[in-house]
């Protein structure tokens, strides 16, 4: 048992032992540490399906911590007074955590370092959860990149960092100190009827990620170019809800996808600059952090959209009620499983904002509550993107037809089978999941009919096109 003041390792969103710089650091001091979690504000408002996987994915990783002598608190407060009491009970005099990047988490920890420093305590954050910090990548003028195929091109040779080993055990903290529990917290209240469904989907913890790396990197990758967007099939990594609680960090993926390029896979350069996709995101998102609230391009502000939650073309695609295959079947895999193909997550975008003419808020809203792989940077962009509101150098008017855009990713009708029953005499285990899944006020049933299109792809192309053309900017 050491006599040295123990550190505090203040984990988020790091939720593994290998290339965990913070913890790693922490753990080479050859002091005790103490690792506390903080149910504050920010993991209060999360919504129903990232909240339960947060609390899975922290029960993982307390069984990995404690395996290796680092034991963990829970402590539920505004995280400044939860750190500064935990510092008056322990006698820490060291805090060290894991960047975060959305506004509300920068303003939180800016807050915590510059009133630990004020009272003497080491306040360090680390990165780890992305590739490039966002503030070292410039243009030539010194700006931050607005364009995604610059910012590829500016990054895609800068040298890396080597992965940090996972640390080796180390002495514990055998002080008297109260934690409070997962059970009495039960992140997982609100899921209802969707969690027996969606846990079975969820891949938890960081050997659970690694698995799907290798696996990924050993095969599928090579057809990645090809299979990624055919939305029947995993033909992408499925590492997006590891990697948004960094149960698998983005350079143990980069390095592992450039191993396969060099070794002459055709799909691995189209993965790395998937990675480098996400990076990009949280580039705009620190540098113009209104894209997580407002509109990235302010003159859309004016723009007419729906704003009403409660519209019944709205409550249609939350239900996947809409009568378009392609926009149902991805909302109902959603129910099912946590996820959505990334094809799919663009067409419901592009319908519910370009078809329906609804605001992008209301779909990233639903998105923050329904996705166990939910990422503020990412589901930020991607809504803005499909919106013609955000940063997209194609123009704001293009309009996806999720008809043929299925028939072109989709020819034999494969997802739209896997996913709505009731286009089927025989339906399949998981379109019948959905009925079970979903919330039990909407009424639906697997021997309802299926809806005609509430509005087609021709008649909502042509009412987008005509908002456009009459817009005042």
């Amino acid at each position: 048992m050491s006599t040295s003041p123990p550190i505090l390792y203040w984990f988020r969103r790091d939720f593994r032992l290998a290339d965990n710089p913070a913890l790693a650091a922490a753990c080479a001091s050859g002091r005790p540490v103490l690792a506390v979690f903080v149910r504050d504000g920010l993991v209060d408002d999360l919504g129903a399906a990232p909240k339960w996987r947060l609390g899975v994915g922290l029960d993982h990783f307390i069984s990995q911590l404690s395996s290796i002598g680092v034991r963990v608190i829970l402590r539920s407060g505004p995280a400044l007074d939860v750190i500064q009491n935990l510092v008056h009970e322990t006698g820490a005099d060291t805090v060290y955590w894991t960047r975060a990047y959305d506004p509300q988490s920068v303003a939180r920890d800016t807050q915590v370092k510059s009133q630990l420093k004020a009272q003497g305590i080491h306040a360090q954050s680390f990165g780890g959860h992305l590739l490039f910090e966002p503030w070292t990548v410039e243009t030539k003028t010194g700006g931050p990149y607005r364009v995604y195929t610059p910012f590829w091109n500016a990054v895609k040779s800068r040298d890396l960092p080597q992965v940090v080993a996972a640390p080796k055990p180390i002495a514990s903290f055998d002080g008297p100190i109260a934690s409070e529990t997962l059970a009495d917290w039960n992140l997982g209240a609100a899921m209802v009827r969707g969690l027996p469904h969606v846990a079975k989907y969820a891949r938890i913890g960081e050997a659970a990620a690694m698995e799907r790396l290798v696996e990924f990197c050993a095969g599928p990758i090579d057809r990645y170019n090809d299979r990624r967007d055919a939305p029947y099939e995993l033909g992408t990594s499925g590492l997006s809800q590891n990697l948004a609680l960094g149960e698998i960090s983005p350079l143990q993926c980069w390095y592992m996808g450039y191993d396969a390029m060099l070794r002459g896979s055709a799909g691995a350069e189209t993965f790395l600059k998937e990675l480098v996709w996400r990076e990009f995101a949280y580039h705009l998102m620190h540098h113009t952090p209104h894209i997580v609230t407002d509109n990235w391009k302010p003159d859309w502000d004016k723009f007419p959209w729906n704003l009403d939650e409660t519209h019944p073309h709205v409550i249609a695609w939350k239900q996947g009620r809409t009568g378009i295959p392609f926009v149902d079947a991805a909302m109902r895999e959603m129910y099912v499983t946590g996820t959505m193909h990334n094809r799919g997550r663009m067409i419901v975008a592009s319908y519910l904002t370009k078809h329906l003419m609804s605001h992008w808020k209301i779909g990233l809203n639903w998105f923050a509550d329904c996705l166990i792989d939910w990422d503020p940077a990412s589901n930020a962009m991607g809504w803005q993107w499909a919106s013609g509101s955000g940063p997209d150098a194609a123009p704001y008017f293009r309009v996806f037809n999720p008809v043929t855009q299925l028939q072109k990713f989709d020819p034999a009708g494969r997802y739209a089978r896997q996913w709505i029953g009731e286009l089927h005499h025989q339906p399949t285990a998981t379109a019948l999941a959905y009925f079970d899944a979903i919330p039990k006020h909407w009424n639906l049933r697997p021997n309802m009919s299926y809806p005609e299109p509430i509005i087609t792809p021709s008649d909502g192309r042509a009412r987008a096109l005509d908002a456009y053309q009459a817009r005042d900017f």
